[in-house]
């Protein structure tokens, strides 16, 4: 039976479900690039792990996520994207509870590097069965909505989670909760969601292996950018080999019969524009979390659980725009209006945080994440639509894989550029103080001049996120787009 004689199923039927698992999935992936952040001493100190080790805890994630998403993202198309979404959920959970009972260094980087992989399936994929499950105006900008909160607030919610669990439980639970939720999504989807048939088209395997090799390569050099300087050998080294990969890579798509990453995609200007965007406000929102977090927690003396509750006040703000404010006025006033709004208020974020120092109290903090939160809360709605619109059903999957990357590379760039920044600032302001530089005021002293010259580039940036809606952005409207095949349409009752 071909794809478009595949009888219309109940699964979508109740949209409200559907719009459930889907969106439980997608926290669950971004939500785990942060949790395990503020549990780093914990985990040193069980494990036994080497300080140099320890990053990798947070880097295997995020290499195998940012390496895998356009393989993870095409696979969907090419053999079902509920298929897929499975395989990916049940690779996802299977190595948090591997990581969750590590006992060493290597059990626990291998593990996280498995739930990236899985991660990097399930991500797109989930934003794939969206697009092509939710087609009734209303029920669409609602679910799109929905899963545009959860993808801009899981950081902020993956500290909060994460220092309740460190603080009152242990760091393996911010693993072991991933498994139980989990296998629940995995008896949900086939009840809840359609599978497509796949485009039977073969899979463009050079492509793969240099896009995989070359976008983790690309995540590796930045990663020890930020760590090691941009000068270091090992930087220049695997950034050299990241641009060799990444050019093979066009080279091969150019002359394939069936390519990975079919380049028509970016034809449109607006979708262009919208992975443009994703990619710079990224880069600000995971230098944030980053920065303040420590900020909190260095120069304030908070708990790894104080901090995530600092934080909650933000993913709060982004949900009720996401859910409450966007979704409902999108449909009515364009996409355009808030793609301007979304930017200029995360430029103004970036001032606000740049203004932050020893003595600051919580309250102009709080009042600096509330403003990006209603900065990311007016971009991502739109964002997420745009990616999608108008995309052939059987490419849904790389045009969600394609924003996920840009998510994924703009927070390591980001955090490459403003950690460089932030180094350089703090060693001349270490310069100046002398020997006080050792003292605790002093280190306090050290670490706010580095950040307010981080979020000071930071602002350059967010910038470029406005130019390129004032550019690029020409659609006001998402049409209502046409059900595909593979799925009918869902109402999210």
């Amino acid at each position: 039976m071909t794809e478009a004689e595949a009888p219309p199923s109940h699964a979508t039927r109740n949209g409200g479900l559907a719009l459930a698992v889907i969106c439980v999935a997608q926290l669950m992936v971004v939500l785990d690039a942060t949790v395990v952040n503020v549990a780093l001493p914990s985990i040193r100190k069980d494990l036994d792990f080497s300080l140099d080790n320890l990053t990798w805890v947070v880097t295997a994630y995020s290499l195998a996520f940012g390496g895998l998403l356009l393989f993870g993202g095409r696979t969907g198309d090419l053999f079902g994207r509920r298929r897929m979404f499975m395989i990916g959920i049940s690779i996802f959970a299977a190595a948090s509870l591997v990581g969750g009972f590590a006992t060493g260094e290597a059990m626990l980087i291998i593990a996280r590097a498995a739930q990236g992989a899985g991660g990097a399936i399930a991500a797109p994929t989930a934003l794939a069965l969206l697009a092509t499950t939710f087609t009734e105006p209303a029920a669409r900008a609602r679910a799109f909505g929905v899963f545009a909160a959860m993808a801009a607030s899981g950081g902020a919610l993956g500290l909060l989670l994460g220092g309740v669990l460190t603080d009152y439980a242990s760091w393996r639970w911010a693993l072991f909760i991933n498994a139980p939720i989990g296998a629940i999504v995995l008896i949900l989807t086939p009840r809840v969601l359609n599978e497509s048939q796949g485009s039977g088209t073969k899979l463009d395997l050079p492509g793969a292996i240099t896009v995989t090799a070359g976008m983790s390569t690309l995540v590796y050099g930045l990663t020890k950018a930020a760590d090691d300087g941009w000068g270091s050998t090992t930087t220049v080294v695997t950034l050299t080999i990241a641009a060799a990969l990444l050019a093979a890579f066009v080279l091969i798509e150019h002359v394939s019969s069936h390519p990975l990453m079919p380049f028509r995609i970016f034809a449109d200007r607006n979708r262009t524009g919208a992975y443009l965007i994703m990619l710079f406000l990224a880069g600000a929102l995971f230098t944030t979390f980053y920065f303040l977090a420590q900020y909190q927690q260095n120069v304030h003396g908070w708990s790894p659980f104080k901090t995530g509750v600092g934080f909650l006040p933000m993913p709060a703000t982004i949900m009720f725009m996401s859910i409450v404010v966007v979704r409902r006025l999108v449909p009515k006033i364009g996409i355009r209006p808030f793609l301007t709004i979304g930017p200029i208020l995360a430029i103004a974020a970036m001032v606000s945080f740049s203004q932050l120092h020893a003595s600051s109290s919580y309250w102009p903090f709080l009042g600096s994440i509330l403003l990006l939160g209603v900065g990311m809360g007016c971009s991502f709605v739109p964002l997420t639509m745009t990616a999608v619109n108008g995309v052939a059903p059987h490419e849904t999957g790389l045009a969600s894989a394609l924003l996920n990357t840009g998510q994924q590379v703009g927070g390591a760039i980001g955090l490459a550029v403003f950690g460089t920044v932030f180094a350089h600032a703090a060693a001349d302001r270490a310069g100046e103080l002398g020997r006080s530089a050792a003292t605790a005021t002093g280190q306090a002293d050290v670490f706010v001049a580095g950040q307010q010259q981080a979020f000071t580039a930071a602002i350059v940036v967010t910038a470029l996120a406005l130019v390129a809606s004032l550019t690029l952005i020409r659609v006001n409207k998402v049409a209502a787009p046409t059900p595909a095949p593979d799925a009918a349409p869902a109402h999210a009752d």
